[in-house]
């Protein structure tokens, strides 16, 4: 399982993806690239976050995959 990102990550990366869509793609380098041309980003760390989580939204689009919904019949079964 992965981390669950902070809200203000995914703030910032939903905004950034409204408005400079075209530019993010779903590898998270060249995202860093955008990122350091619209942003002043100066920490590694928070700009490697939103570049990934961008790549993620990214891909989720591309694929329009639906999430998995868990019903409470599924959890009978391990109970």
């Amino acid at each position: 399982m992965g981390r669950i990102k902070a809200v203000y990550i995914k703030r910032i990366t939903k905004r950034l993806l409204n408005e400079h869509s075209g530019e993010f793609t779903a590898d998270c380098n060249k995202n860093k690239d955008v990122l350091k041309k619209y942003t002043k980003i100066v920490s590694p760390k928070i700009r490697n976050a939103i570049a990934g989580y961008a790549a993620r939204l990214v891909k989720q689009s591309i694929e329009n995959k639906e999430r998995k919904v868990v019903s409470s019949e599924d959890l009978s079964k391990f109970y």
